[in-house]
């Protein structure tokens, strides 16, 4: 389901107008967009202010019923834990400190974590049944909350014209959210203390919304949208409420409900290209593929507020939860591979400790509470995907890290739930071509396949605050192959990036050099030029440093049912064409990519992967990693294959293999690799050790050993442009690696005009075309650059999808050569006709975004 936003806007009430002003207000005083009194909008129930706090504190804190069940123990445990140990450091605070070891006045982290501390003692103080603790309802400790917030406000946060240094996540909507979290919690007891409280911080926290607009959002800023914008509104609302705001609430929906929307690319609402897209994508930064990061934040920040509001009359049932519920479905649920979350759409977080495991953990429980707000089938089939994923995990779910005790109650009762049978949200095999992000998923029984392009639509990695501090070749077509019954942790995550040398990433060709950092090249977290426009969160920075584009068009691919192709011709990053022209200062650091020009093409059994034109213009050494995988140290890794003359082959080193396979069977596993053209592979095997620091400056310096495995192709300084094709197997046997001397694979073309492949046993043809012109693949004549599939079925009928992976065609047309046939099904704008010695097809791609066109005929 997709609601526009147009229509969702044109559906809320008129908000109220944005009053002006953006300075510090005093004590008691009205902040800049706030309403002079309070009072209740015509939507809003009667003690709708009232509720909404309420529904926040059970949120938080549970509620008397959520926590007398023992599955909740742990979590409030951990509460009080927590809350304990801030308050020692509370009583060992120095000079300059609330809390040890957090100095304030020029740190914006500490003084974020400040905030994050007086929330979370508050937090401990609202806790009502469960384990008795001398915490709960405890007034004096939370006079120490408050008094805490009246002292940090009056020496470090309050004077707006001190404060705004470092990052300003943390000035907008880090130190915000714990603010506006804590006097919710605490609101009876600020009404007691300091009712000036409220008023007096909510008018700095409008002050401190530089980004936005008189003291508020601003829709058409680059800053308020996506993830951050639920932030920054969700705070909006519980200020609302404190303040008895109903204008302020009100507004706050509203921006808030523009997100839900989903994007249009060709009509971008106040320029806006992040959220959700048609084809499932999610970008955050406007070109970064972060279904993993900021949209996992999304989806529990939405959930949330269904259940802040639930009951206040703010926000009408009008299909969110649906809109919500196709989200899961289309745009997580592929993504989730045995309860891990894929790299491919993780972008800086990747370098963390946390896991895929911990990410996909907020899925579920933010699944959990959505399945209470729908109804029939679609409530059934969310709380059997969660109970799927509670089955199929590797590593189980710890309720104790939700957000809320109320959804660890209710996870527990789902998972007792005989009603709803556990069940995925994908079909067995399924292929998902996530253009509208340059990423790629195949799923079949046993494993799932993950890839990650670029383009000058989306970015090729994202850098920031000192992590994720390799990533330079993260988007040039490397990929991921999970295999079913592994701990993700063991084979990926942080520790793959760490073990694994940058230049070598699974699927990547890159070129012999040693790139360095920008802590190492700058001195710095990022590139401090501020005469040049370079300042720690710029334009400049984020187009040149943090997240770079690429410079290539072509990105992206077909899907036919659960079949795919994808293709990639690989580019530079926009920071080097930058360079190149002269737009950058000399002291900026830019680097050359290597040239590839690559498809894929995903079947049952197979990745069949294409590579031409792979070489490298300035002449430098080139590696075509063909796979990389890490395993531990004492696991047995068998390597073996035969050789193109027969010869059974084992170990390491170069040779000239039709297949190999590497099998860990320990973990029962196993990964073949049929060589199907080209120059021959070299196989390496070694023990690795490295700090997990490497790769984030501020992950714990924990030495990570793995054997990492890798299969390459290597070129030569100054050798000229060489073409090969292999195909991925995943769980392969010997016998079955032997039989491909005989089929059924064979490729049709393989150079930089045309790749394409057929697969007799499927009576199937894929083919990329990646230059104007008329391409023949076997029966296909394709006219220009596309991506197309064609498969024959038994009783004498065909499909095929076309789609445009430039994103700029008006039409693409497919002529099949041979008997003319019908068309017995097409999507809205494909044309099928008679022409001399075939079938012409005809797809109108305008502004179609990459998606595919399918036609079944006879």
């Amino acid at each position: 389901m997709e609601i526009s936003r147009r229509t969702l806007v044109s559906a809320l009430p008129a908000a109220a107008a944005v009053f002006a002003g953006a300075g510090p207000a005093s004590a008691g005083a009205a902040g800049p967009g706030t309403a002079a009194g309070p009072g209740t909008a015509a939507g809003a129930s009667p003690g709708a202010h009232d509720r909404l706090i309420g529904n926040t504190v059970a949120m938080f804190a549970g509620t008397a019923e959520s926590n007398a069940r023992p599955e909740v123990r742990a979590k409030l445990a951990a509460i009080d834990a927590t809350a304990r140990s801030h308050l020692a450091a509370m009583d060992e605070a120095g000079s300059g400190e609330l809390f040890r070891g957090l100095p304030l006045g020029t740190s914006d982290g500490n003084l974020n974590s400040t905030f994050q501390y007086l929330w979370e003692i508050a937090l401990a103080t609202r806790v009502t049944g469960g384990p008795a603790s001398d915490l709960h309802g405890s007034a004096a400790v939370q006079r120490r909350v408050l008094d805490g917030l009246v002292r940090v406000h009056g020496t470090y946060y309050g004077d707006q014209s001190q404060g705004y240094y470092g990052n300003w996540f943390h000035w907008e909507i880090g130190i915000s959210t714990h603010v506006s979290r804590t006097l919710a919690l605490l609101a009876d007891a600020v009404a007691e203390y300091d009712p000036g409280l409220v008023p007096l911080y909510v008018a700095s926290m409008d002050a401190y919304l530089r980004n936005g607009k008189d003291g508020d959002v601003d829709l058409d800023s680059r800053f308020h949208t996506g993830a951050n914008l639920a932030d920054i509104t969700t705070n909006r609302m519980l200020q609302g409420a404190l303040l008895g705001d109903d204008a302020r609430i009100g507004k706050a929906v509203a921006d808030q409900r523009t997100v839900y929307a989903t994007v249009d690319p060709y009509r971008p609402r106040h320029g806006v290209t992040d959220g959700f897209y048609a084809d499932g994508s999610f970008i955050q930064h406007a070109s970064v593929a972060y279904t993993g990061s900021y949209g996992t934040s999304l989806l529990s920040r939405v959930v949330q507020t269904l259940k802040v509001l639930d009951g206040t009359g703010h926000l009408p049932d009008d299909g969110l939860a649906a809109v919500v519920r196709t989200w899961v479905a289309d745009g997580f649920a592929p993504l989730i591979f045995e309860g891990w979350m894929m790299e491919v759409v993780r972008g800086r977080a990747v370098s963390r400790t946390t896991s895929g495991y911990a990410a996909v953990a907020t899925v579920v429980e933010a699944v959990a509470d959505l399945s209470a707000h729908t109804t029939g089938a679609d409530a059934t089939a969310l709380r059997g995907y969660v109970k799927f994923l509670h089955e199929t995990s590797r590593v189980a779910v710890d309720p104790t890290g939700f957000v809320s005790p109320v959804s660890i109650a209710r996870y527990a009762d789902i998972l007792a739930d005989a009603s709803a049978p556990p069940a995925d949200l994908n079909p067995a095999a399924r292929n998902v071509a996530f253009n509208a992000m340059d990423r790629t998923v195949h799923r079949r029984p046993g494993f799932a396949f993950a890839l990650a392009r670029s383009s000058d639509r989306i970015s090729k990695y994202e850098y920031m605050n000192g992590e994720n501090l390799m990533p330079w070749f993260q988007g040039d077509g490397a990929h991921y192959l999970y295999l079913s019954g592994e701990d993700q942790t063991r084979v990926f995550g942080v520790d793959y990036y760490t073990a694994v040398s940058p230049y070598r990433l699974a699927g990547v060709t890159a070129p012999a050099e040693a790139r360095r950092t920008i802590p190492e090249l700058y001195g710095g977290l990022w590139y401090d030029n501020p005469e040049r426009g370079f300042t720690s969160s710029s334009e400049s920075q984020n187009t040149y440093v943090y997240f770079p584009r690429g410079t290539n068009t072509f990105s992206g691919g077909a899907a036919l049912g659960a079949y795919g192709a994808a293709g990639l011709v690989q580019g530079d990053d926009a920071a080097w064409a930058a360079h190149q022209d002269g737009l950058l200062p000399g002291d900026f650091v830019a680097y050359r990519n290597a040239r590839a020009t690559k498809s894929w093409f995903m079947l049952d059994e197979e990745i069949v992967v294409l590579a031409a034109d792979v070489g490298d213009a300035a002449g430098r050494a080139v590696t075509t990693t063909l796979d990389t995988r890490i395993a531990d140290p004492s696991e047995a890794v068998h390597l073996t294959g035969r050789l193109r003359d027969g010869t059974r082959w084992s170990g390491t080193g170069a040779a000239a293999l039709a297949w190999l396979r590497y099998a860990a069977p320990g973990r029962g596993t196993a990964v073949g690799y049929v060589f199907l053209d080209g120059p021959q592979p070299a196989v390496a095997l070694g023990t690795v050790t490295r700090s997990r620091r490497t790769v984030r400056l501020t992950n714990p310096d924990t030495a990570v050993t793995k054997q990492v495995f890798s299969l390459g192709v290597e070129q030569a300084a100054g050798a000229a442009p060489v073409a090969m094709a292999y195909a991925l197997v995943p769980g392969a046997s010997e016998r079955q690696l032997g039989g491909y001397a005989e089929g059924p694979l064979s490729v049709l073309a393989n150079s930089a005009r045309l790749q394409a492949v057929k697969h007799s046993g499927l009576r199937l043809v894929a083919a990329n075309s990646f230059t104007s012109g008329t391409h023949r693949a076997e029966r296909l004549w394709i006219d220009g650059r596309a991506s197309v599939i064609w498969q024959e079925a038994d009783d004498g009928t065909a499909e095929i999808a076309v789609s445009d992976p430039t994103m700029d065609r008006d039409t693409v047309s497919v002529t099949v050569r041979g008997r003319a046939r019908e068309a017995l099904a097409a999507d809205e704008g494909v044309r099928v006709r008679r022409v001399p010695g075939g079938t012409r097809i005809d797809v109108t791609t305008h502004r179609a975004h990459g998606r595919s066109f399918t036609a079944r005929l006879r």
